[in-house]
């Protein structure tokens, strides 16, 4: 399906400033890139963190921000920054002229969209968890599609469809990696990570159960731990006193790869994070951040659990007495992690990217996206 036009097409991708939001959107834009598309990103101004090698011909900030809150006053503002977003957006579409506009959830795709929507050009949302984001939900009646990354929890309507949620490439070469079990006496392999959100919980129960564990066990662990910045220093050094070797940072660059080097990975369960999960094929425990306004999270981890590949436990029961129990259960039985990688992996969706370049491709002709209701599993 690549663009033979001599003059190549446009895509506007929209994005919130969140690795949630924007790592779907950059399997989009370099599938559309390989496609002959020229892509300019759309988001706000967090982008540097996650968009640094976002492949985009141009980058554009627009202002845009949360409805949320019952202050009169932030909320005047809020509004006053999204009708501000929504000019500026109607000006930059006189300037991309794009064929296609895809919004990928997060208050700075609104002003975008919106203005997409009303000047008439092909639009589209990617909702990448099991509920509606509120962004998403508000913009989903004033596009022209909305492409699912995982069955939405409740009554699906029939114009939705699902094609998965895009990974990055690097998550494809990760996925190349067979799993291969830890059993007794060798290296086991474990991934911690969870954001600004989940590090701090992790780092305090996640040492406590290591502790916890028969020296056997503990000898046999190779840690990789995303911390804070505050953090660093003390878990580093509660993992030296144990003599447990552990790489300790507060963020990592290919965190893919250490995904698809573990044997067991401890995290949150954002739908990028179960999406990558899956499709690398890696047993996980989950632990959904609790505090989600929609509780996408849990959401995201039954999808996942539900089907074998993995656990799941609310943060309130996340204890190191609890964990040091699983830890010792799934280490002394490495078929249970096999077949729990097996099962990830049966649910990953490696192709998503280009299911979602193929109605993205077709939005963009001007051509009618034909689907089956989501809850037969529809494709494009």
């Amino acid at each position: 399906m690549a663009n033979t036009d001599s003059k190549p097409k446009r895509a506007l991708v929209c994005a919130g400033g969140t690795g949630g939001h924007l790592f779907p959107a950059h399997a989009l834009a370099s599938e559309l890139t390989r496609r002959g598309y020229d892509v300019h990103l759309v988001s706000d101004a967090r982008t540097e963190r996650f968009a640094k090698d976002f492949p985009c011909v141009e980058r554009h900030t627009i202002k845009s921000a949360t409805l949320s809150g019952r202050n009169p006053i932030q909320l005047l503002k809020a509004f006053y920054s999204l009708i501000s977003g929504y000019l500026a957006a109607r000006r930059l579409m006189g300037k991309v002229q794009p064929d296609v506009v895809i919004g990928f959830g997060g208050y700075p795709t609104v002003p975008p969209l919106l203005a997409a929507s009303t000047k008439g050009y092909p639009t589209m949302i990617h909702e990448a968890n099991a509920v509606l984001g509120r962004a998403n939900k508000f913009l989903s009646g004033k596009v022209m599609a909305v492409a699912l990354g995982l069955p939405l929890v409740g009554k699906t309507p029939w114009r939705f469809f699902y094609t998965g949620n895009p990974v990055r490439d690097d998550a494809l070469v990760a996925a190349e990696k067979a799993y291969t079990p830890s059993n007794e006496g060798d290296t086991f392999c474990l991934t911690v990570f969870g954001g600004s959100q989940g590090a701090q919980v992790f780092s305090t129960v996640v040492l406590k159960a290591i502790a916890q564990l028969p020296d056997p066990l503990r000898k046999r662990l190779k840690v990789v731990q995303q911390a804070r910045s505050e953090d660093q220093d003390a878990v580093k050094a509660a993992y030296e006193m144990m003599e447990v070797p552990a790489e300790i940072a507060p963020f990592f660059e290919n965190m893919v790869g250490h995904i698809g080097d573990s044997h067991l990975v401890i995290c949150r369960s954002g739908a990028s994070t179960t999406a990558e999960l899956a499709v690398i094929g890696r047993p996980a425990i989950l632990v959904p951040y609790p505090h989600a306004l929609d509780h996408d999270q849990a959401a995201n981890a039954a999808a996942l659990v539900e089907n074998g590949g993995g656990w799941v436990k609310k943060q309130d029961g996340f204890s190191a007495e609890w964990l040091a129990g699983e830890l010792q259960r799934l280490m002394e039985d490495a078929s249970l992690l096999k077949t729990a990688a097996r099962n990830a992996k049966e649910q990953g969706r490696p192709d998503a990217a280009q299911r979602l370049a193929n109605a993205a491709h077709a939005l963009a002709n001007r051509q009618e996206l034909t689907q089956e209701p989501v809850d037969q599993a529809s494709e494009i």
